[in-house]
């Protein structure tokens, strides 16, 4: 079961496990994006609409798409998100709490109600974090506060659940070319720094690897992409003093 499914992110991986023989379930505030793909990816597809920070919506469409696969869930991908840019007091009141409903609770609302299908199946949760949640960004303030949410979220759930058999882990990239990114007209300096270097494709493929690996070798945080991995291991081995001023750096305050 894939959130945000009709575009981005979430569409390409709908892509990619279809292709690979998966049914998938496309969900999103979209209807007619998720409609339209589920058309094109034929029988194994069902769509619909979804707003993750409705908890009853959310119970609603993870029992509806599990009762198809006899109560059980495979897989929770937790990827509808939501950008917000600029400094901090610039953003309306009511846009950082919006992003903090959606990147948050969102993902809070369906790993509680996937609970039961995931125990049955023995499955995976898998959620969209961001290399934004390394050290606090810059002109992504909200943004990576939510995301800093989700790692420790993940992070605890990956030790809870492992009782039940259950694998949880995150994806943290740097920019990914998806219209949420696109839509971004004023983009901050850390972008043109670092560049947009990860396709949807390319998150998607991760996304695909961290739900059939071997879960004894499985990490908790997975990295897409070189630039990434050299970004996570900068802010794990410098000094917190050296983490914040390459960050100012690179975001140009």
């Amino acid at each position: 079961m894939i959130t945000g499914a009709a575009a981005g992110i979430g569409r390409a991986t709908a892509q990619r496990f279809a292709v690979a023989g998966w049914r998938v379930g496309l969900y999103d505030i979209d209807l007619a994006g998720v409609t339209a793909l589920a058309s094109e990816l034929g029988s194994a597809a069902v769509s619909g609409l979804l707003d993750v920070r409705d908890a009853d919506a959310f119970a609603a469409a993870l029992a509806d798409f599990s009762a198809g696969a006899g109560g059980q869930l495979d897989v929770l991908f937790n990827n509808a998100g939501v950008l917000a840019t600029g400094d901090f007091e610039t953003l309306a009141l009511a846009r950082c709490q919006q992003l903090i409903d959606i990147n948050t609770k969102g993902v809070v609302n369906g790993c509680h109600a996937a609970l039961p299908y995931l125990k049955a199946a023995q499955g995976r949760v898998i959620s969209m974090s961001s290399a934004s949640s390394f050290y606090g960004t810059p002109a992504f303030a909200v943004y990576s506060a939510s995301k800093f949410f989700v790692r420790g979220l993940t992070e605890a759930l990956n030790i809870e659940w492992a009782r039940h058999g259950i694998y949880v882990c995150d994806l943290s990239p740097l920019f990914v070319d998806t219209p949420m990114v696109a839509a971004v007209i004023d983009k901050p300096k850390s972008v043109s720094a670092l560049g947009v270097r990860l396709s949807a494709q390319d998150i998607a493929d991760v996304v695909y690897q961290a739900a059939t690996c071997r879960r004894w070798c499985a990490p908790v945080h997975w990295v897409p992409g070189v630039q990434t991995k050299l970004l996570a291991l900068l802010n794990k081995l410098s000094p917190s003093r050296l983490a914040r001023a390459s960050t100012k750096l690179i975001s140009g305050y």
